[in-house]
């Protein structure tokens, strides 16, 4: 049976979501890319908080270069918004996608700007 890219992703998502799990301590990194931007969220599962969030649509990042630039740039965004939340280690939850291109980026600039994974 042929699964549509959506639902390829999504199973792949459900896989990966059995075993990353988001704790107060170790937070998880939760990546969502579209066609034109990408989100990026700090999440613990366990009591199911939002701890911090960036996309490319913030005004902080500057929209022009690459797709795979701006990743990166949401990638620092979203590392500097942890550690002023006080959070220094996460697990990273790449949603489903390839752990190329873009997501790549994103964690590159997550690890540049001091997060630990």
């Amino acid at each position: 049976m042929a699964f549509s890219k959506e639902n390829r992703r999504n199973k792949i998502r459900r896989r990966i979501r059995q075993s990353i799990v988001g704790t107060a301590q170790k937070p998880r990194l939760s990546v969502f890319r579209s066609n034109k931007e990408i989100y990026a969220q700090i999440i613990d599962d366990v009591n199911g908080k939002t701890i911090a969030a960036a996309s490319s649509r913030d005004k902080q990042i500057d929209a022009k270069g690459t797709k795979s630039e701006v990743s990166q740039a949401v990638g620092k965004l979203i590392a500097e918004k942890a550690k002023d939340a006080g959070v220094e280690t996460i697990t990273f939850d790449r949603g489903g996608y390839l752990y190329h291109g873009r997501v790549k980026s994103l964690a590159e600039g997550a690890r540049e700007a001091g997060l630990k994974f």
